[in-house]
């Protein structure tokens, strides 16, 4: 039986970072995280979620949008699917239409990080559904990426809006910014998630919504959090 490969920065990360299920205060994890040795990138910080919810469950989906106070740290690439495209440009859309942008969607483009359209549009977009939906790129009402106020929905998404979903095991993980934000900044966003975590919670769940937490960014061990942090969610 073969292990993965880590590399001597991950190996030394692996070492600083809490033994088995030894868990650290919010700002401590993020403190630790922030130490560990650097990529030669701005890593992307996530929150993960082992959830108390049964996948095979339809009405125990978890998912739903968080507006990062601090933003994520990324400039995100928007398309909108629209019969006014003009306009979606303007409101600051990097590309826009409707049946030419689907038939490059249809032939394998896929250069965007979220796409926002109009309820118009959507049976059209549904029609690209086997290609955006297995990415994570399908436009969704519950994400507010379905929208007849596209400028609205785009300036979200811009300023720092985050999807997040359950996958088929109970687990998520959730964006909240980059390794080089300022610690309160970190703070505040995981707040923020964590707030919209609980907005996501399933009505017939009964008991708590999340087993355990931890924190990690792109290229590091991930830290177990406190079970403060979430024993009410």
């Amino acid at each position: 039986m073969t292990t993965a490969h880590r590399s001597k920065r991950y190996l030394s990360a692996a070492e600083q970072a809490p033994a088995g299920t030894e868990s650290r205060e919010l700002e401590e994890a993020i403190a630790l995280l922030q130490q560990f040795p650097a990529p030669r990138f701005d890593e992307t910080v996530e929150l993960q979620a082992r959830l108390l919810v049964d996948p095979k469950q339809s009405s125990q989906m978890v998912r739903g949008t968080v507006s990062l106070p601090h933003g994520t740290g990324r400039t995100l690439r928007v398309i909108a699917f629209t019969d006014d495209p003009q306009s979606a440009l303007e409101a600051g859309a990097d590309e826009a239409g409707l049946d030419d942008l689907l038939a490059r969607v249809q032939e394998g483009w896929l250069d965007f990080d979220v796409a926002v359209a109009t309820t118009a549009a959507m049976k059209e977009v549904r029609k690209a559904a086997r290609i955006l939906g297995p990415r994570g790129l399908m436009p969704n009402p519950k994400t507010g990426t379905v929208s007849d106020n596209l400028a609205e929905a785009i300036t979200a998404v811009k300023a720092g809006r985050v999807e997040f979903k359950m996958d088929k095991t109970g687990n998520l993980a959730i964006v909240v910014g980059k390794r080089s934000f300022q610690r309160e900044q970190l703070v505040e966003n995981i707040h923020a998630a964590l707030e919209a975590l609980a907005r996501a919670r399933p009505e017939d769940l009964r008991g708590r919504l999340v087993k355990s937490l931890h924190l990690s960014a792109t290229m590091s061990p991930s830290i177990p959090l406190s079970s403060q942090l979430y024993h009410s969610l």
